[in-house]
């Protein structure tokens, strides 16, 4: 057969992108999306008039740079960060200034691993992340507010002897930190009864209160059909309905998803079933390795890092922000490597912000550092700082991934949620940062 040649995308991209260098990629990002403001009720976008640009179906044909040696390339490269700041900047001009929800301008910071040792509420020495504004305090407040009464009036969420560790879990800060861009209370509480559903399920099942791997699959089997519904017979309905309301878990997602179904469009609601799915399988891979005490490899945890991790949250971040990344953008393997390098490098923050705090807990918490430190024989300390490695190239390959993405498809909606999950990654680094209720950092510089 002929060769068909490019593809009419492909063909659309600058000759001067085959080099992927810093000033091309700048200039190629340059379109940007305003975000919705302002309030009102959560309605399902309408759906799009038109089927927008597909992608290709393999990556962009852009031609590497070679690299030099390690030294000079670290030089003379641009960071990622550089690649995707129009698309994180968003609108720019005179009267603007309101409409910036994303990054804080300074530029990616890596604190220095041989200061001295940090105190509680510092990032890691030698992590790279992005500053973000602080939160709006309004906000913080009045959802921080919404949630509490959530948990405790519509769902019955946790003992009154919980209610400090409620408090100290921040959710209200974290949320509004994650999605800046929310039009209002109502959208970001979409996210924030999710978040603290799947925290439910978490603690309750498998760590802090009563959790165990034994009995997991079943548990989280029927806290799953409060999010995918079971299709079954009028004679046995009524039993499965019921046993929605059986458990705190089962009741906080039964009520979660159902605020969340009156605002997303069915391919939202069904993307976020299938992330969630994913978790589970996680969660359940942890449990059968600490039922045999299997320590796992250094690439087997980070597999299963990768479906025991945040990726529900960003995932989620159209819904939020009041539109819709249509189902085949979202879908393409392009965008999904993009999802799966946030939630990966969001995860791997986790471990390193609870890594004491999981050491001080009853039993073996496996977490990064623990697996280095195990699977390669190294010090605890020298193993952390290992791991932090591992966090760092993850983003730098985030960064990368989403450049790249926004490049071979310059769709308003595809723009906005790369620059969405960009800030909900810099938002998740600062929550674990100053949440210094829950973290402190090991003594290790």
């Amino acid at each position: 057969m002929p060769d068909p040649g490019p593809s009419p995308l492909q063909s659309s991209l600058p000759a001067a992108v085959a080099s992927f260098g810093a000033h091309v990629l700048a200039n190629a990002l340059a379109v940007g999306v305003e975000p919705v403001v302002g309030a009102g009720p959560v309605e399902p976008p309408p759906p799009p008039s038109s089927a927008p640009p597909a992608l290709p179906t393999g990556p962009p044909a852009l031609t590497p740079v070679p690299v030099p040696d390690e030294g000079a390339a670290a030089a003379a490269a641009p960071q990622p960060s550089v690649a995707l700041e129009r698309i994180l900047r968003g609108p720019s001009g005179l009267g603007t200034a309101s409409l910036h929800w994303a990054r804080s301008e300074e530029p990616a910071a890596a604190a220095a691993p041989g200061g001295p040792a940090p105190a509680a509420g510092n990032p890691i020495p030698g992590l790279y992340y992005h500053p973000v504004p602080e939160p709006d305090p309004v906000r913080v407040e009045e959802l921080s507010r919404r949630i509490k009464a959530w948990a405790l009036d519509e769902v019955s969420l946790y003992p009154e002897d919980w209610e400090d560790q409620f408090d100290g879990f921040s959710v209200g800060r974290y949320m509004v930190a994650c999605h800046p861009d929310a039009p209002s209370i109502e959208h970001l509480m979409l996210a924030t009864r999710l978040m603290v559903a799947e925290n439910a399920v978490d603690d309750c099942y498998c760590e802090d209160h009563g959790g165990s791997p034994v009995g997991l699959g079943g548990r989280l089997l029927l806290a799953h059909t409060a999010l995918d519904p079971v299709h079954t017979t009028q004679e046995y309905a009524p039993d499965w309905e019921a046993s929605l309301l059986s458990d705190a878990p089962r009741r906080a997602y039964r009520s979660a998803m159902e605020y969340f179904l009156q605002a997303a469009t069915p391919s939202q609601a069904d993307r976020f079933r299938h992330d969630m799915a994913r978790l589970h399988m996680g969660y359940l891979a942890e449990g059968a390795w600490a039922q045999t005490e299997y320590v796992p490899e250094v690439w087997e945890y980070l597999a299963m890092r990768q479906f025991n991790n945040f990726r529900p949250c960003p995932t989620i971040t159209d819904s939020v922000g009041g539109y819709e990344l249509p189902a085949d953008l979202h879908a393409q393997p392009a965008m999904q490597r993009v999802i799966a390098l946030a939630g990966n490098a969001t995860t791997i923050v986790n471990d390193l912000y609870s890594y004491t705090k999981e050491l001080a807990s009853p039993g073996r918490h496996l977490n990064l550092p623990v697996v280095i430190a195990e699977r390669e024989g190294r010090s605890e300390k020298d193993a952390y700082l290992k791991a932090v490695e591992v966090h760092n190239d993850l983003m730098r390959d985030f960064e990368t991934a989403a450049a790249e993405l926004a490049l071979a498809c310059p769709v308003p909606s595809v723009q906005r949620f790369l620059r969405g999950v960009a800030v909900w990654v810099d938002g998740n680094h600062y929550w674990h940062q100053t949440n210094t209720y829950r973290y402190s950092l090991p003594d290790f510089w």
